[in-house]
């Protein structure tokens, strides 16, 4: 009988912490990892930022999983590895999958208009990360953003919207919620439906979440 564990490395999403992989739960022969954030260097590129990321991720084969932000980094970073599945939740596979005002906020830079500075513990960090929406799924989205960071802040927000994939990864796994407001479904093209999934779905519909990655990770 072969007990080898399957190894499943996770990358949250923009400034959020392990914690909202909490209700994600797979069985014993899978091995889970939680990629905190770095804190970027100055003038770190996104490539130099994934590798970095990359260099964490010990074990060959293994699945890499990324959420929102975490799911554009999880895509530079495949470059560096040689993954067994390569999983992407409530996120864009190429800039062509980004909202329109995220966009435009990379074209003109806008994006530098946001002042990280005072919004360190705002809710405006988690209206930016997950959009606006009630005030409960605010408050429990707010309680897993744990990187205050300005530089982290700064950079993450830059790296989002300029981000400038054009050509989808070969390899990616696409899980979508039907209705993300963040990356709103219309803009996204070949993925895994969740009905009724918003963009913190990997919180509240952790249950359905770990049955569809087992799902993915039979096949």
């Amino acid at each position: 009988m072969n007990s080898k564990k399957t190894h499943v490395y996770f990358v949250p999403g923009l400034a959020a912490g392990g914690e909202i992989f909490r209700n994600i739960k797979l069985p014993e022969k899978y091995q889970i990892h939680i990629l905190e954030w770095l804190i970027p260097q100055k003038d770190e590129t996104l490539r130099e930022y994934a590798k970095r990321m990359a260099n964490r991720v010990i074990e060959e084969n293994a699945i890499l999983i990324g959420v929102s932000f975490g799911g554009v980094v999880v895509q530079e970073m495949n470059e560096f590895l040689n993954l067994k599945k390569l999983i992407i939740i409530s996120s864009a596979k190429t800039r062509n999958e980004l909202p329109r005002r995220m966009r435009v906020a990379g074209f003109t830079r806008a994006y530098k208009l946001i002042p990280t500075s005072l919004v360190l513990s705002a809710d405006d960090l988690t209206r930016f990360a997950i959009g606006p929406r009630t005030k409960k799924r605010l408050a429990l989205y707010q309680q897993y953003l744990y990187v205050r960071n300005k530089q982290y802040l700064d950079w993450a927000l830059e790296k989002m919207v300029r981000w400038n994939r054009t050509e989808k990864l070969e390899n990616v796994i696409h899980v979508h919620g039907e209705i993300d407001i963040v990356f709103p479904i219309k803009y996204i093209k070949d993925c895994i439906v969740i009905e009724d999934g918003t963009h913190i779905m990997i919180l509240n519909k952790g249950s359905e979440i770990s049955k569809k990655l087992l799902e993915i990770f039979a096949e």
